[in-house]
């Protein structure tokens, strides 16, 4: 009988006990492959049935190339700092340690419970200063480098959490946590020169097996873009700015031009009587986020400030503006805006009654701006030229006279890499008291958080600069004290799949002879959320550190899939809140974890988002189980024998489901199973070599079951886990017919079924012995038969 209780206890206490998937890093003498998942913050609620879904998708990959003779590294950790913990020590008082530690069990639990195949031994917290020794050391050597920089920047900044937040943290203006209010304001902050590595991340991504929407997501966000500075000078001033523009070519159309809000000279240039008009505007903008001032940003709101630019094409006076859909972030802080070929400035142009002056011939400019290309007009010396033309004369024109250059421009952004909070890797940072910067010696890392009492942000400040012990220090006989921000979230995820590799390692972050051969991970699974956060971070320390001569891998994830998203019944995201959650150990108790693996696989294609659907509907994974039990344990089934009858059907599914679980098609292949067990049970008795290849087929999917019938039911000793792969012979997949139709003057008349090695004589034969061909047609009225094997025979009658 099968009790999936009794027995899934039973194998996870055989793993565990026998550390079943401990890797052997050292061992190259087989080839190696690298299964990893984006690792969990451990949440207080724990797992629901939406998240195992990569989980299980690369255990069965991972599973499936042990059985290959692949030396496997499968392993699990935690991305243990985070807010969540942070706001949970501000609201009890306690250490955030405690929670996460307890949050990190119950996650260890339940992914136990599911059957996981991961080296447990391997295990790493974010949290743990033997890792986070080599996060700061990892940010010091990017500090040394000048990469990493203390300068004022915008940020996103939350005065109820006390903290910056990254973009993605920020939903329509407020915070993606509790819902406050989030501002833009410039502040120090430490950040990391990204767009440093703009080029080679952008040349990177050519040579990855990745989604293609992920992909031209991160093309977008590093945003490169061919064209000019121009210098501006306002008038009757000595201030300018730069602009950057792809179409220098359209300079004479440029009809006023606009700043950031936060730009620095803004307020130096506006009128006095503007100043407070410009103020208030500024103020709203700060409450914006980004994807609010530029995608979302319809209403295209703006002021002038009372001053002009002289447009250097044709020195004419043109008004400047400040609107919040310019960022000083990107680029340069200020546009020029050609109102007539410009969707944006068109908008912006009507709404504020500017002037719309064509510089391109085509289109009706008093309906929409003109997008296209022609002839320039209106152009003084442009005028007739085509794109490329212009560009290069007026580009000459006005790099002689020191007011342009040609660039390339990067959407990228620096990488803010501070927060206000204590939950986080403190960033090994003395500010000297003249001023300087030091960073700690190698061996006075890792730098612990001091335990505070109050856990509360400081007026603004981390809550680190209350620990005045901590933060007063003394370096080299100088007075200094300590940075007190946090890293972000971010910093310990970017390069945990290194120390996978080598995680005991107290004298580098790993050895590079590890490194070398177990890099780059050959499957990565998780969320398409991560496309232009932690997947472009990972790029980036990943490309450094290789630069450094550390690695020998410039990328760091060879294929990439996003899983889809497992949604409630009511077709929406699970979520504690909505109350759609379904837990998974409730499943796992009524139905057993095998049921529940195999259910979740076979919902759909692993990419694709799915309806949860009744829990009820696992009991028929359940039974699919258990049916396949009782053909393995029915002795008179299951014969030391040969069964040509099988062999088609056997070497089918093997070279289906083996192909399927490659390709993480799932659901497929658990069908090709099913349609195997029916032919087995159709058959009079099914040969001992199908069965066990029919349970080695098995438990990539149903591990504890198959463990179970490997042993228990076909009298095995050892584990299933490294039992080689089966193997399937082309030889029986051959047809020995195949149906060919048959065209009386090029119209289908009839289907006839010849010998896959018929000559054209013998089909010839087979069409005219046809019933249906001999009762339209006689031998006499042929003129001719066309025969192409394994396609066509068309018979042509006499005229």
């Amino acid at each position: 009988m099968y009790n999936h209780s009794e027995i899934e206890k039973k194998w996870a206490k055989y793993w565990e006990e026998n550390k079943t998937f401990k890797t052997n890093v050292w061992d190259f003498s087989k080839p190696k492959y690298y299964a990893l998942d984006m690792f969990p913050y451990p949440s207080a609620q724990g797992l629901h049935v939406g998240h195992p879904t990569g989980y299980i998708a690369t255990d069965i990959v991972a599973r499936l190339k042990r059985m290959q003779g692949y030396n496997v590294l499968h392993p699990m950790g935690f991305d243990s700092f985070g807010l969540p913990a942070e706001q949970y020590a501000i609201k009890t008082g306690n250490h955030p340690g405690e929670f996460t530690k307890a949050n990190t069990a119950n996650f260890r639990r339940q992914l136990k419970l599911l059957g996981l195949s991961y080296d447990w031994d391997r295990e790493l917290s974010t949290a743990d200063p033997n890792y986070f020794k080599w996060t700061q050391w990892i940010f010091k050597s990017l500090y040394n480098d000048g990469l990493a920089r203390y300068e004022d920047s915008p940020v996103n900044w939350c005065e109820e959490l006390g903290t910056v937040l990254a973009n993605d943290e920020i939903i329509d203006g407020k915070s993606e946590r509790g819902g406050f209010p989030v501002e833009r304001k410039l502040m120090k902050q430490w950040i990391i020169d990204m767009p440093a590595y703009a080029e080679k991340l952008l040349n990177g991504l050519d040579e990855l097996d990745w989604p293609e929407s992920t992909k031209e997501m991160q093309r977008n966000w590093i945003g490169k873009s061919e064209g000019a500075r121009v210098k501006f000078k306002v008038a009757n001033s000595k201030v300018e700015f730069e602009v950057f523009t792809t179409r220098i070519d359209t300079l004479f159309g440029a009809t006023y031009c606009v700043l950031a809000p936060e730009k620095d000279i803004v307020l130096d240039i506006t009128s006095p009587d503007k100043l407070e008009e410009v103020k208030k505007y500024i103020v709203t903008s700060a409450r914006k986020n980004d994807l609010e001032r530029t995608n979302l940003n319809k209403d295209k709101t703006g002021v002038f400030v009372g001053a002009y630019a002289i447009n250097p094409a044709n020195n004419c006076s043109i008004p400047i503006y400040i609107a919040d859909y310019v960022l000083d972030s990107y680029g340069t802080g200020a546009i020029m805006a050609v109102p007539a070929h410009d969707e944006r400035d068109y908008e912006f142009a009507k709404k504020h009654n500017l002037p719309i002056v064509p510089v391109l011939e085509g289109g009706d400019i008093t309906h929409e701006a003109y997008l296209g290309d022609g002839k320039h007009i209106n152009s003084g010396y442009l005028n007739g030229l085509n794109r490329e033309d212009a560009t290069t004369k007026i580009l000459e024109k006005l790099s002689a006279e020191g007011v342009a250059q040609k660039t390339i421009n990067y959407r990228l952004r620096d990488w803010i890499f501070a927060r206000q909070r204590y939950w986080g890797e403190p960033l090994p940072i003395v500010h000297m008291t003249d001023g300087s910067v030091q960073t700690l010696a190698d061996n006075n890392l890792p730098l612990e958080l001091p335990v505070l009492n109050d856990y509360r942000p400081l007026n603004g400040s981390s809550p680190l600069a209350k620990a005045e012990d901590w933060v007063n220090v003394v370096v080299d006989g100088k007075i200094g004290k300590r940075e007190t921000n946090t890293m972000p979230g971010s910093a310990g995820s970017s390069w945990y799949f290194l120390r996978y590799v080598d995680p005991f390692n107290d004298g580098e972050f790993a050895d590079k002879k590890l490194t070398d051969h177990w890099l780059p991970v050959d499957l990565y699974v998780g969320g398409s959320e991560h496309a232009v956060g932690h997947l472009l971070y990972s790029r980036l320390w990943n490309r450094y550190l290789c630069e450094k001569g550390l690695l020998s891998h410039s990328e760091p994830f060879k294929k990439l899939v996003h899983q889809g998203m497992i949604l409630g019944e009511n077709g929406i995201k699970m979520s504690k809140s909505l109350g759609n959650v379904v837990n998974p150990d409730d499943c796992v108790s009524e139905y057993g974890a095998d049921a529940l693996r195999l259910y979740e696989m076979f919902l759909g294609p692993i990419t694709g988002s799915k309806p949860w659907g009744d829990t009820k509907n696992i009991a028929a994974s359940k039974k699919f189980i258990e049916r396949i039990w009782n053909l393995i344990s029915n002795k008179d089934k299951i014969k030391n024998a040969k069964n040509p009858e099988m062999d088609k059907i056997y070497h089918a599914t093997v070279k289906k489901v083996t192909h399927d679980y490659e390709s993480l098609d799932f659901n497929t292949a658990i069908s090709q199973l099913m349609i195997f067990v029916n032919a087995a049970y159709k058959t009079e008795f099914v040969p001992t070599e199908y069965a066990e290849g029919l349970v080695k087929m098995l438990s990539p999917v149903a591990p504890f079951a198959a463990e179970e019938m490997w042993q228990k039911l076909l009298g095995k000793t050892d584990t299933i886990t490294y039992q080689t792969w089966p193997k399937y012979d082309e030889k029986y997949l051959e047809e020995s017919t195949y149906e060919l139709p048959v065209q009386i003057n090029g119209k289908l008349k009839a289907v006839v079924v010849v010998g896959t090695n018929a000559t054209k004589d013998e089909i010839t034969k087979v069409v005219l012995e046809n019933e249906t061909i001999t009762s339209m047609i006689d031998k006499a009225q042929i003129k001719e038969i066309i025969i192409v094997p394994k396609r066509i025979a068309n018979i042509i009658k006499k005229s």
